[in-house]
């Protein structure tokens, strides 16, 4: 059985990440592939119970390092658990976020150095990385318009200001620059529809490997 493929979604606030990757997941099942939807923090019981950690505001404040290895510690879960047994089963495994993520929330956001982020990264997942990155990049002030249109409660992350995002976005798009081969920037900005055709070209070569 040949090894499945592993795509990440990437974006900021209100990029559209999850919406693209149900509607994804739905084209791939039409070709009769075996597809597993999952998510980060989260996609297992545990890694669930750290997300809640993660994201819930609360009184006592959450230190840089202590987010970082909380997301590093549900990553460890998430891989071993689920990620890693459905790709070695031949599965197409759609990520809504992976250590690109961490890159730019941790590094970009919050400051934390890029060699720390590297090395809790080996010591994780090694040499496994998605076969294609899928980068949804909307300007910010878009962004977070269709992230409070959503309403709800606004987590940890929701409730940071714009100049964080900004720095997100940043770090997203110079690592989208040094690996153009693996990180593949999809313009967020337009119909949901026309961001899904994008989606596609981005994915042309996979697909037409895909059985």
């Amino acid at each position: 059985m040949s090894e499945g493929t592993f795509i990440t979604f990437e974006g900021g606030e209100g990029a559209g990440k999850s919406t693209q990757q149900r509607l994804l997941a739905a084209r791939l099942r039409t070709r009769g592939l075996e597809v597993v939807e999952t998510r980060e923090p989260g996609g297992t019981p545990r890694a669930e119970s750290l997300r809640h950690l993660l994201l819930e505001p609360g009184e006592e404040p959450m230190p840089p390092e202590c987010e970082l290895l909380l997301m590093f510690a549900a990553r460890a879960s998430h891989l071993a658990n689920l990620v890693r047994p459905a790709l070695a089963r031949g599965a197409w495994v759609l990520c809504d976020r992976f250590t690109d993520a961490t890159h730019a929330y941790q590094g970009g956001g919050r400051g934390l150095g890029t060699g720390v982020i590297d090395q809790l990264a080996t010591i994780v997942h090694g040499d496994l990385w998605p076969a294609r990155t899928l980068l949804l990049d909307a300007p910010v002030d878009v962004g977070l318009a269709r992230a409070a249109a959503r309403g709800g409660r606004a987590d940890r992350f929701e409730g940071e200001h714009a100049e964080f995002y900004q720095r997100v976005r940043a770090r997203y798009l110079a690592r989208a620059a040094a690996e153009p081969g693996r990180i593949r920037i999809v313009d967020a900005c337009g119909s949901i529809e026309a961001v899904a055709a994008r989606i596609d070209v981005a994915l042309t070569d996979l697909l037409a490997a895909a059985k």
